[in-house]
């Protein structure tokens, strides 16, 4: 089989594959998993034709996905690929570009540059920001926290990038009880020591208490969150960033999937982004909320020489400019990440984001209430996507997640909150719709009274 025909018979399984994203599994069932034994087997010395490799891959891989592309699954905020990102991903594949600077592909830092500007103008945040597209949350804090260290420490005299750490000011975190394991994460690898983290107190929703916040200081990156991961609660940017702009800290804000709240007019969803404006940092998911294939997050820094300086990566053979994506993200090689957020945004349009986040929003209250309804303890206010709930004991918790995922109808996974097993809906994909909002209740009744 040439190149041609292989892969027009890729196009043909992922079409056939997309079309049964309604009707498939949510999650594979046991003979499916069973069955990915297939795979492990010595490397061939010789190789095998690539046809048969593709129909390997799908015959059992298909099979064995978890339907997080589909319309009923609710599980780690992730949301599917809107069509026109990820026919732009496809077309991306074709070109094959490596998009580190201008030189290598002027369509990448073209389409890359005004994603950003969009970016920026969806969330209203400060236009002059660097946008940089990186593959996650994780790898985008340390982007924003490299950067906030180095500032800071430049702040005080000190060339972190010369003499680095040892000797230097010591520079302190403060960051929530509730923080994302993603910015712990990044703290320690960028050697803040996890047992020198100063831990902000939260209130009974999961938000920062203003009143009880630690002490700011010049030497001082504060961490809030937009969207806890559980409760969906943002913490008090009005009332905390002002006061950590007066003391000189720098404000970082993990806004993985809670960010695109912003793009909403609506007063329930608008005031919870109230000031956010004012911190120095953000992160989000594109991934998530935006619904662009995996894998695409960003982050964004007000002082753009910041994230250029703390990122560069320029070399003799290829340099570029300040805001070349190579000198704004960890990755020198990279793929274009931001052509799917480009298409999905002049597809969507603003009106279009804000929408599907409202459709959202309104189906995860709608959810809070049927489920106090039927005699479930819903732990958070529905403040987002988020519903947290459990059963009438740990054990009926337990068994509940384990029923509805062995069903294959619908995926929602387990948490802890404070200190006992809960539940967590997140609905963030666009192919979610009332009636599949209607099947994950009429299923939830079900198994609660089978359960009971």
């Amino acid at each position: 089989m040439d190149e041609l025909n292989l892969l027009a018979d890729a196009d043909a399984r992922g079409l056939r594959y997309t079309e049964g994203n309604a009707t498939r599994r949510v999650f594979p069932s046991n003979e499916a998993i069973a069955a990915l034994a297939a795979f492990d087997e010595p490397l061939p010395a010789n190789g095998l034709p690539a046809a048969q490799t593709l129909e390997l891959l799908d015959r059992i891989g298909s099979a064995a996905t978890t339907a997080s592309n589909g319309p009923r699954y609710f599980g780690f905020v992730i949301g599917a690929a809107l069509p026109a990102a990820a026919a732009a991903e496809r077309l991306m594949l074709a070109w094959d570009q490596c998009a580190s600077t201008f030189d290598n592909s002027p369509v990448a830092a073209t389409l890359e540059r005004i994603a950003g500007r969009w970016v920026l103008d969806a969330l209203d945040l400060p236009r002059a920001s660097a946008v940089g597209f990186g593959t996650s949350a994780t790898a985008c804090t340390l982007g924003a926290l490299a950067s906030a260290r180095r500032a800071l420490l430049a702040r005080q005299g000190w060339d972190f990038d010369r003499q680095g750490l040892i000797g230097g000011p010591e520079i302190k975190v403060v960051v929530s009880e509730l923080a994302h394991i993603t910015v712990k994460k990044a703290l320690r690898i960028l050697g803040f020591g996890l047992d020198r983290i100063v831990y902000a107190s939260v209130d009974e929703d999961g938000r920062v208490d203003a009143a009880r916040l630690p002490p700011l200081d010049a030497r001082t990156i504060l961490c809030l969150q937009a969207g806890e991961v559980n409760t969906g609660a943002f913490d008090p940017f009005a009332q905390i960033i002002p006061r950590a702009r007066e003391a000189g800290a720098w404000v970082h804000v993990d806004g993985a999937f809670g960010l695109w709240a912003r793009t909403s007019a609506q007063a329930a969803l608008a005031g919870l982004t109230a000031g956010i404006e004012e911190a120095d940092s953000w992160t989000t998911d594109a991934h998530k909320w935006l619904n662009t294939p995996y894998d695409c997050a960003m982050v964004i820094c007000r002082d753009a020489q910041a994230l250029a300086e703390a990122m560069n990566s320029d070399a003799a053979y290829l340099s570029a400019s300040a805001d070349a994506q190579k000198n704004l993200t960890l990755e020198f090689s990279r793929r274009a990440r931001g052509i799917p957020v480009w298409a999905a945004l002049r597809t969507l349009g603003r009106v279009g984001v804000a929408h599907m986040i409202e459709r959202h929003h309104a189906y995860a209250r709608r959810i809070g209430e049927e489920l106090a309804r039927l005699g479930f303890e819903v732990l958070n206010r529905v403040v987002l996507n988020q519903v947290l709930f459990r059963c009438e004991t740990d054990d009926a918790t337990v068994a509940l997640r384990g029923a509805v995922q062995a069903s294959g109808e619908t995926w929602f996974g387990g948490t802890t909150w404070q200190g006992r097993p809960a539940l967590r809906i997140s609905v963030s994909s666009w192919r979610t719709q009332e009636e599949d909002v209607r099947a994950l209740l009429q299923l939830l009744a079900k198994l609660r009274g089978e359960l009971v």
